[in-house]
């Protein structure tokens, strides 16, 4: 009973790590994996000498921290309100109002804000323009994108980490809760000292999730910005696409970078 997921882990989780060797080889799709030439540490070399790739590095880092930040404590407080409300079908509402843009894809929420942002005919700027003040070109700022990036994605995802709360909730002694009561403990005091201590694991579990999620972002800098202004919007992922596919393929850098 063994054999079998045991083959399908070695055959598809460890054998293609064979592939790391790449990132110590100058690659020849002609040669193949096995019979590039080996270079040893030169594309690491490479790497740790490239002042673009610490820019890089620092701006993915920067999105990340700044998402996290942002993502998981909105969730919990999204998912403690629509717990707390008393109408089970307003309730059951709100859940499908904030879980359904979760279902919307990438090209859709950036189509989205592309028209809402528009320097030209953008809700936001024809707002602006109607309260007398000057248009801004949001997709052409840095300063702007990483939080028009990160709140467009609380918008998408955040109801679908609130249902992992809701869940957790359901789970939570109402005892804890009643003695608390009791003892005249504040809303503020049980939500600190009964409800958050009982969602650490599923905490735990969305911090995680989410952090993978930042570090993996592409999509969105892709059809967005694709890097810009002066590489200040790229993030690793985007990049290693950049130096592997995008003019003079350079796939050793590309697997050193990844690695």
């Amino acid at each position: 009973m063994l054999l079998l997921p045991i083959l399908q882990v070695l055959l598809f989780a460890y054998y293609p790590m064979l592939g790391l060797q790449i990132a110590f080889k100058d690659f020849k799709v002609t040669q193949g994996v096995w019979g590039s030439p080996w270079v040893g540490l030169k594309h690491f070399q490479r790497l740790f000498q490239s002042s673009q790739f610490y820019s890089i590095f620092w701006n993915t880092l920067i999105l990340s921290f700044y998402n996290l930040a942002i993502s998981f404590p909105f969730a919990i407080l999204l998912a403690i309100s629509m717990n707390y409300l008393r109408s089970h079908k307003f309730k059951k509402v709100m859940q499908m109002v904030t879980y359904a843009p979760h279902f919307f894809s990438t090209a859709v929420m950036v189509g989205l804000l592309m028209q809402i942002l528009s320097f030209r005919t953008g809700i936001v700027n024809n707002v602006l323009v109607g309260l007398g003040l000057e248009r801004i070109n949001f997709m052409g700022k840095a300063s702007y994108f990483r939080s028009i990036f990160v709140w467009s994605g609380i918008w998408q995802n955040a109801g679908y980490s609130s249902i992992i709360y809701i869940s957790a909730l359901a789970g939570v002694d109402t005892q804890l809760h009643e003695a608390a009561m009791l003892d005249g403990a504040s809303k503020w005091q049980i939500f600190w000292n009964v409800t958050l201590p009982q969602l650490k694991p599923t905490t735990f579990f969305v911090v995680i999730m989410l952090t993978i999620a930042s570090f993996k972002v592409y999509d969105q800098m892709y059809m967005i910005t694709q890097g810009g202004p002066g590489n200040a919007t790229m993030t690793l992922v985007y990049y290693i696409y950049n130096v592997a596919f995008v003019n003079t393929p350079k796939y050793g850098y590309a697997s050193a970078v990844a690695m």
